[in-house]
């Protein structure tokens, strides 16, 4: 069995602006939505079984309490913003199931899909679906793999190795060295991702640098491995089979309707009952 767990608001977010790329800023409300439904009900006429997205239904997250520069939802379009709901909603409705998480980060949804999935014996692989570079210190093996859309890479841990140069688990320290634009703190004056490689292929953990290494720089560095350092103990759910699709439920025609999308409904329709007939053989 292989677990998908996908990226919501990667996903949301990669929908909205290649939209606004196409349509020349003419989208449609929900066009982005649409998007995110059909790509995961592609996903499932490929042959996937078990799902979970996770979603940032608040942008701001503990983190930002860390951290004042830290990401917030200040400047997200509100065209943008407003799927970010519905999306969680009409997902629901279509059968799969959904974290929108609120004190965490999508991310953290994530990374804790990932630890309940990987601990079942049922499941040979977990496939976490998002280019975030957080989400490689996830990555075990080849059991748990990230994979990027945009360029259908699959990650494994010799993949995380060769892109960054450090181990999965150094991750949040290599970040921690050399920042992380996309979530708002800059990193080590002075350390590029060559030098932060093999300072840590060199010591290890940010921890257990020399305290001459870092210098008064340190605890700045712990506090943004605190930051890159993604949490996995949100209980999502209890048993693996929980993210087994089963097809839409009665609410999701009203969805397709709002978002003058039926071809949604006739396919999720036809991909439940393609999954029927193959249980019952």
């Amino acid at each position: 069995m292989i677990v998908h767990l996908i990226d919501g608001t990667y996903e949301l977010f990669r929908h909205f602006y290649g939209l606004r790329r196409f349509a020349k800023g003419d989208a449609l409300p929900f066009g982005a939505a649409v998007g995110v439904l059909n790509t995961v009900l592609e996903m499932i006429e490929d042959g996937a079984t078990h799902l979970g997205v996770a979603t940032d239904h608040v942008i701001e997250s503990f983190r930002n309490r860390l951290w004042p520069g830290y990401k917030t939802g200040d400047g997200l379009e509100p065209a943008l913003f407003r799927q970010f709901h519905p999306l969680e909603d009409a997902l629901a409705a279509m059968g799969v199931v959904v974290w929108p998480m609120v004190e965490l980060e999508a991310d953290d949804g994530l990374a804790s899909a990932a630890r309940i999935a990987a601990a079942d014996a049922h499941v040979h692989k977990v496939s976490i679906w998002t280019p975030d570079k957080d989400l490689a210190q996830c990555v075990e093996d080849e059991r748990i793999v990230q994979v990027d859309r945009r360029t259908k890479e699959i990650r494994g841990a010799a993949g995380v190795r060769a892109k960054f140069g450090v181990d999965p688990e150094r991750i949040p320290d290599f970040l921690a060295l050399v920042g992380d634009a996309a979530d708002g703190y800059p990193g080590l004056a002075g350390i590029g991702r060559v030098t932060a490689a093999r300072l840590i292929g060199r010591y290890g953990a940010l921890e257990s640098f020399p305290p001459e290494v870092l210098g008064d720089q340190r605890d700045l560095a712990l506090l943004f491995k605190e930051l890159a350092t993604l949490r996995t103990e949100a209980e999502l759910f209890a048993d693996v089979e929980q993210l087994r699709w089963c097809g839409p439920s009665g609410k999701f025609a009203a969805w397709t309707e709002r978002f003058s999308s039926p071809r949604l409904l006739e396919r999720s329709r036809r991909a439940a009952a393609g999954l029927e007939r193959r249980l019952g053989q």
